[in-house]
């Protein structure tokens, strides 16, 4: 069966200040049945990763290589070094903004994988291409383009048009990408497809939670706003843990 997982996204924001609401994160995971990632910036990884409980820390990014000369990057294994577990790979705004590819996407799992860290991989569709009719076709390319050779990984689905604007998709909409993301990973792994978690992003807050986690193939939440206090955070942790 597919993990109950809340990841949390800081992306860009957090100082040392901020650890206070990590370890407040961390002490509360271990009463809380699913299991709990927080993905800070880089900056924070180490510390994060030495505060006491059962939260994992990951990383937002990596680079492909494992090293060499790619100055203002981190290696997949230089996380791990930090002492992450995960990682994010493939998230929108690195492929709109970096102009990553599917190729790319799956070069940074692989690597992940070869220094023992778990890719959460990002896939969605812009506004545009749902109009278009085309969020199905768009969503499933990118996970078959984006996938490793191992089924060792957990997907995000997030529709680029709901992530910080507190539009959030329909039942129904959610309901048919998840189906179809995972009768694709069983088509492509066999049996191991079942297990994957399938999270779901895209201004997930505690007030809509629970009927997100409610649909069929909804295993959890890549968070993002709603990650940096852990006011807002555990309450998510629990409406998945209680579904």
């Amino acid at each position: 069966m597919p993990q109950k997982i809340v990841a949390g996204n800081w992306k860009m924001n957090g100082t040392q200040a901020s650890l206070s609401e990590i370890q407040a994160i961390a002490e509360t995971t271990q009463d809380i049945h699913c299991s709990a990632i927080l993905c800070p910036p880089a900056h924070l990884l180490h510390s994060a990763a030495r505060l006491p409980g059962q939260l994992a820390i990951g990383g937002q990014n990596c680079h492909h290589a494992p090293s060499g000369a790619f100055t203002g990057d981190i290696s997949a294994e230089q996380l791990a070094d930090c002492g992450a577990f995960y990682v994010i790979v493939g998230h929108s705004e690195r492929r709109e903004g970096y102009s990553e590819s599917d190729s790319l996407v799956r070069a940074k799992a692989q690597a992940a994988l070869k220094s023992g860290l778990t890719p959460i991989i990002c896939l969605g569709e812009s506004q545009e291409q749902r109009a278009a009719g085309k969020a199905l076709e768009i969503v499933l390319a990118q996970l078959s383009g984006s996938l490793p050779d191992d089924p060792q990984v957990i997907i995000a689905y997030e529709p680029i048009w709901a992530i910080g604007t507190g539009l959030v998709p329909s039942v129904a909409e959610i309901t048919e990408v998840h189906d179809a993301l995972r009768t694709q990973l069983y088509t492509i792994f066999g049996a191991a497809g079942q297990d994957i978690s399938i999270l779901y992003g895209g201004s997930v807050k505690p007030s809509n939670a629970q009927e997100i986690f409610a649909i069929t193939h909804v295993n959890g939440a890549l968070v993002g706003g709603a990650s940096l206090k852990a006011e807002d955070f555990l309450p998510i942790m629990r409406s998945l843990a209680e579904s």
